[in-house]
């Protein structure tokens, strides 16, 4: 979804689809239960294993749109030096699924 939309979705966007899919509910019935599904709180995607075990980074637009960035990309060292340098990027490890 986010890689073949870049800055297309939002985080919450891409929570709740990936919800919707797994447990089907109809695409008719999703903008109501998408206000049940974030009535509670919810995991956010650094919690993802996208960053934690794929090695993707997720670089979030001034708008909050998404996009995948391959750790061996250029693209990724450009965002992790201009967070290194105290830009306008900031750098979020992903969160570990358990203390090791």
């Amino acid at each position: 979804m986010i890689h073949d939309h870049p800055y297309r979705y939002t985080s919450g966007d891409v929570i709740f689809e990936v919800h919707a899919e797994r447990t089907g509910i109809p695409h008719l019935q999703r903008e109501a239960a998408r206000d049940e599904f974030f009535s509670k709180g919810r995991p956010c995607l650094i919690a993802s294993d996208l960053g934690k075990k794929y090695g993707w980074g997720i670089h979030c637009d001034d708008q909050g749109r998404l996009a995948l960035v391959g750790m061996e990309t250029p693209e990724y060292g450009a965002l992790v030096d201009r967070a290194t340098a105290n830009s306008d990027v900031t750098a979020v490890k992903a969160m570990r699924s358990r203390k090791n």
